[in-house]
């Protein structure tokens, strides 16, 4: 159900702005005489964001709401009511204005899980099956409590990933603004001195006066070329299926990055399988529901070719070690699980071990990418020097005093 901004006028003549779920705009209008507003202008918006991405529903938000809403109803308080009062304490607007929407779907004969389903962008499709499996098994707050859990563990990893990368962003991009400063506007006077002493250039420093003379006449392509070529692959990556699944394969190969990515899909898979298995979802609709989660064309595909050979009667271990992109302790532990009859058990394992492994990568990485940083900064600072102390000092060996 698409989200409409409006202004209405209230029945005091004032203004009011905000907004509301509506299947068109004449379903907006006739919400909007329920709560006694009469619409002057609406516009239909995206849930999630508004402008520069203020109010945006992020996954801290997903976590707070699935966590409160499993208190109170751990606590006997029905759905409807909990709804209400995450409603009225729910600070940001754009969310509030979607839980609105999911009471509203609520109130007009939907279930929980159906009224959710109307906001895809924002309660994914694991999210709605899980929220499902609780209301037909009546164990509501024990799914809340893994899906909790589930957005907390991925909230930490991103948490952690960003943190590695912003001080080799931040470095690198302040540095690579010095250097650039440096070639345009003190290099060339630099090299015109070096010049005029005469003598043999050597090849460093030709090289220097290249790269500077290039970044005086064209500085602008240094802008551009990143951007264009970014939006270039993200075009392709988006409208070819076939661009889309080569890059997510480069994506698993890269050095140092593409092993961690993998891992991180995997145990993210293996995570929901559980979650899904445990709740009482059948294994082949607990895989097709988790492969959703992956986000990777290449290993989606892999899980894809196994529910097919599951659905023809092989076994779930034997099917993911056949299609050949499942470490062998993922279908260990698949085999362990189907013969001890502890499925959901053997994943958390899995799981369990990867998130080891991933937080330990991740604390290496760091480290690596730090010296990395510094070695290519020690490289470039080398040249600049070598390029132009060495001239410099050949001309003054050849004085004879």
């Amino acid at each position: 159900m698409p989200l409409f901004k409006y202004k209405a006028i209230d029945a005091e003549g004032k203004f009011i702005s905000g907004s509301l779920d509506a299947g068109n705009s004449n379903d907006l209008e006739v919400r909007l005489e329920k709560m006694d507003l009469d619409l002057v202008t609406f516009k239909q918006k995206d849930p999630g964001s508004d402008l520069f991405g203020r109010n945006k529903i992020g996954r801290r938000d997903l976590i707070n709401f699935a966590f409160y809403l499993e208190q109170l109803t751990r606590a006997g308080v029905p759905i409807l009511e909990g709804l209400t009062d995450l409603r009225d304490g729910e600070e940001n607007p754009t969310f509030r204005d979607v839980i609105t929407g999911v009471i509203e779907a609520i109130e007009g004969g939907n279930s929980f899980s159906q009224a959710l389903e109307l906001y895809p962008k924002i309660f994914d499709n694991v999210f709605v099956s899980l929220i499902r499996v609780g209301e037909r098994s009546g164990k509501m707050s024990e799914v809340l409590v893994d899906i909790t859990e589930t957005l907390k563990w991925q909230d930490e990893l991103l948490s952690k990933a960003k943190k590695i990368m912003t001080y080799p962003a931040v470095i690198g991009t302040l540095v690579m603004t010095v250097i650039l400063f440096l070639m345009i506007f003190v290099v060339p006077d630099i090299m015109d001195a070096i010049v005029g002493l005469g003598g043999e250039i050597p090849i460093e420093t030709r090289a220097l006066m290249a790269v500077s003379s290039f970044l005086v006449n064209y500085w602008y392509l240094v802008i551009i070329v990143p951007f264009a070529i970014f939006f270039i692959i993200k075009y392709f990556y988006d409208s070819s299926s076939e661009a889309h699944f080569k890059l997510d394969g480069m994506l698993l190969k890269l050095p140092i990055v593409g092993p961690v990515n993998e891992k991180i899909k995997i145990s993210r898979f293996t995570r929901y399988f559980s979650l899904m298995f445990a709740s009482g979802i059948t294994v082949l609709d607990a895989i097709n529901l988790s492969k959703n989660v992956v986000n990777n064309a290449v290993i989606e595909d892999g899980i894809e070719r196994a529910w097919q050979q599951i659905s023809e009667g092989s076994s779930i271990s034997e099917a993911f070690k056949n299609i050949g992109i499942f470490p062998p302790l993922v279908v260990r532990m698949l085999r362990v699980g189907e013969t001890s009859g502890q499925m959901d058990r053997s994943l958390n394992n899995v799981s369990y071990f990867f998130d080891r492994d991933i937080n330990d990568s991740i604390e290496k990485m760091e480290p690596v990418l730090q010296t990395a940083l510094m070695a290519t900064i020690g490289v470039i600072v080398l040249w600049l020097a070598l390029s132009v102390m060495g001239p410099i000092y050949d001309t003054i060996s050849t004085i004879d005093f």
